[in-house]
């Protein structure tokens, strides 16, 4: 259902610390521009744990509205809390998201029995489309595969995993466990071709925030089964993918798209500026790369 490219788009905020409504239209002009494949707002690049609620909305509200059905919107709605995630996805269904990324319950660490109840809720009480996103360094619990194919069994509606989970051996089993019609999206961007070469379908990507074209023909290529083509485009970009990490995501990024002029670098805390060092390190990659 989702393959290729898709930005974890950044929330671009005001000097004064609201959202910049304009810098974020013209962020979702660039990426369809670029031939991006899909967009996911409201995730952890954009800032989600620091949005109140009806700023989320107005995010999820704002991205499908730029995208004008161009490109598929996957809309960040998940919670540690089972009730809060529902409402948050019916808005976001109801506003015309095409899917929704549902993260692993963070914080509350339950079990493998949770976790299937957990997304069994969720998936019962909406339509349209779910992947869940599993990212145990942020969310502190690991979603086993055997999970993952329970919920995939039993919910028709639960189509595909993000995962950043690090762990290959578990991506390589979910790759061949999971029914064939199960996508399995990176979400590191150093091992999406490794991931795609094992038969994942894409990225819910950061690097493509500044981008979007190199990750779309990376992931295209990889796709055709021209891995050569998309092997020169990753160890090209394997720097980037290392230096928008060099400090907790998504302060890189935003530092980046800042020197590109493209939003202004405002945090909200307990996100704030890079180190000096850091920030020349970054610079230093994006002249390397001619991307300033």
């Amino acid at each position: 259902m989702f393959k290729g490219a898709m930005t974890a788009i950044v929330t671009p905020f005001t000097e004064k610390g609201s959202i910049d409504e304009e810098a974020l239209r013209k962020l979702v002009e660039f990426q369809i521009k670029n031939r991006i494949d899909g967009l996911v707002p409201c995730g952890t690049t954009g800032e989600s744990p620091t949005l109140d609620y009806d700023e989320h909305e107005k995010v999820i509200e704002i991205v499908i509205d730029a995208a004008k059905g161009k490109v598929p919107v996957i809309a960040g709605t998940g919670s540690n809390s089972a009730k809060e995630a529902i409402e948050m996805t019916r808005h976001a269904a109801d506003a015309g998201a095409n899917a929704s990324l549902q993260v692993c319950p963070y914080y509350n660490k339950p079990t493998q029995e949770g976790l299937y109840r957990h997304f069994s809720a969720i998936a019962n009480a909406v339509d349209i489309p779910i992947v869940i996103y599993n990212i145990q360094g942020r969310t502190g619990v690991n979603i086993e595969t055997s999970t993952l194919a329970r919920l995939a069994k039993e919910h028709s509606n639960i189509v595909g995993v993000k995962e950043a989970s690090g762990n290959v051996s578990q991506i390589m089993e979910v790759i061949n466990d999971l029914p064939k019609g199960f996508d399995v999206l990176s979400g590191d961007d150093n091992l999406t071709l490794p991931l795609m070469a094992l038969g994942g379908k894409g990225v819910i990507s950061v690097a493509s925030n500044i981008i979007p074209r190199e990750m779309h023909d990376m992931c295209e290529f990889a796709l055709k089964g021209n891995l050569e083509k998309a092997r020169q485009i990753h160890y090209r970009l394997l720097p980037l993918f290392k230096g928008i990490f060099i400090e907790t995501n998504p302060i890189p990024i935003k530092a980046a798209l800042a020197m590109k002029g493209m939003i202004k670098e405002a945090y909200r805390l307990p996100m704030c500026e890079m180190k000096a060092e850091n920030r020349e390190k970054l610079r230093k990659i994006l002249a390397d790369l001619k991307i300033l």
